[in-house]
């Protein structure tokens, strides 16, 4: 098949469907009749729909230039292959793909079915290899400069020819970097199985990571980045918000947790990375999965959204309820207070030019009879998903910890988990944050139970 070039297709407008060329057409005529069809139906093109844009508008959030956002990525991605004196990477994690092209295919799905890849030059095209039949899902942007379709080498589909397979896939890929790489070998590779990386390297190239290299470019946030941020997270507050107003003792925790999915999906999120919802007893240990259990009154509910939103933004935000009318227990009012102020503390510790070790050793901790139950992080950055960096507790640091320095556009979550080792109930919160110029800004806004807060 011939490869298509976005920058030579015509240009598409959503919901304006293409006239149909008739029962004489040829197959030519008839493929061109699909591609444009399709590509004005694209998810893409029909944008986030009333409901989502009617709460964006009551709360002054405009829309993102999303041409601009796009490029902003890819400049980010090539100056960190130029510092690294990079040719090109190879990019295969969908976040990445995603963050580079800004098309999606099957996100979750091609999580574990490896048939989607890019290729982004440090001086040359981007080369987006996509699933068979799929090239309607990159007209939305003119950032992809040629769509192929993928050889897929994973087992599912190649079976016994694996081997040959990720051949074939190498070979390609070399031949970009030859024809594009301008004789610089040394490319970044995110991931991929050991035959692929042999098989570049029999080509002659260098293999570098290629996850340090988009974890590095999706750090620092621009300015539409924040403006589809604000977005997102304004989705997934108004889902919690019918979550909350939902919340009756009886119900099961999947009964719950399953109001956060439809609501949203409702309004053009995607999907969400984990289950981390419990209530009563199952909230200590913290990272118990959502489950059939019934809620009780009296009890507390805890939940972590990590819910990919509107434009594949991450809101990671963390709240604690009470369930039913009645009033919390002395030791729900404490446990939900140490982690109110723990927040509240670490929060006003962000600043440009504050380092990870600062953050680590200097951020309040907990007491002795709480931190065999700390969580595993106290800030991590957030973008498509949780990203680069996580700072551990103190505790932590000699055996995962590393050093670096927060920049303004950075997003980080300052996280708080509270249960008493062996205790009956524990309280997750976690705030969404932006580091700016002169210090920080909030971007999370949902309130905290306030019969929890003491009122």
């Amino acid at each position: 098949m011939e490869p298509m070039f976005g920058r030579h297709r015509r240009k598409i407008m959503p919901n304006v469907l293409p006239d149909h060329p008739g029962v004489t057409a040829d197959a030519s005529d008839l493929a061109a009749y699909a591609m444009d069809k399709a590509s004005a139906l694209n998810r893409h093109m029909l944008g986030y729909g009333a409901l989502a844009e009617g709460e964006w508008a009551a709360r002054g959030l405009g829309a993102p230039d999303l041409d601009a956002l796009r490029a902003y990525r890819l400049k980010r991605i090539r100056n960190e292959l130029k510092r690294q004196d990079l040719a090109a990477a190879i990019l295969c994690d969908p976040l990445n793909v995603r963050y580079a092209t800004d098309c999606t295919n099957m996100q979750v799905w091609c999580t574990h079915n490896a048939v989607r890849y890019a290729f982004v030059a440090a001086e040359g095209p981007v080369v987006l290899f996509d699933f068979h039949n799929c090239d309607h899902l990159s007209a939305h942007t003119d950032l992809v400069d040629e769509i192929r379709h993928g050889v897929t080498w994973f087992y599912f589909e190649a079976g016994p020819r694996s081997a040959e397979k990720a051949v074939r896939w190498a070979d390609e890929l070399a031949d970009l970097v030859e024809t594009h790489g301008a004789g610089n070998k040394r490319i970044a590779v995110d991931k991929a199985r050991r035959e692929g990386i042999a098989a570049l390297e029999a080509r002659g190239l260098e293999i570098h990571d290629g996850e340090e290299v988009m974890e590095l470019a999706r750090a620092v946030k621009g300015p539409d980045e924040i403006k589809a941020m604000r977005r997102s997270i304004a989705a997934c507050e108004a889902a919690m918000a019918v979550m909350e107003r939902s919340l009756q003792p009886g119900m099961s925790e999947w009964d719950l947790w399953a109001i956060l999915h439809a609501e949203n999906i409702r309004r053009g999120g995607e999907w969400i990375e984990t289950q981390l919802l419990s209530s009563g007893p199952r909230t200590n240990p913290w990272f118990q999965e959502a489950s059939s259990k019934i809620i009780e009154a009296g009890e507390i509910v805890s939940f972590d959204t990590d819910l990919v939103g509107p434009y594949g933004i991450c809101c990671d935000i963390s709240r604690t309820w009470l369930a039913g009318d009645g009033r919390p227990t002395n030791e729900q009012r404490m446990l939900f207070q140490m982690a109110a102020d723990q927040i509240a503390a670490n929060r006003s510790m962000l600043a440009p030019g504050k380092t990870f070790r600062e953050l680590s050793h200097g951020a309040v901790s907990l007491p002795p009879d709480f931190i065999a139950n700390r969580y595993s992080v106290l800030f991590h950055g957030v973008g498509l998903c949780d990203e680069y960096p996580a700072v551990p507790y103190p505790e932590d640091w000699a055996a995962t910890g590393y050093d670096g320095v927060l920049e303004p556009g950075m997003v980080v979550c300052v996280e708080s988990y509270v249960g008493r080792q062996g205790g009956h109930e524990g309280v997750k919160l976690e705030e969404q944050v932006l580091i700016t110029d002169t210090g920080f800004e909030q971007l999370s806004t949902y309130p905290l139970d306030a019969r929890l807060m003491g009122a």
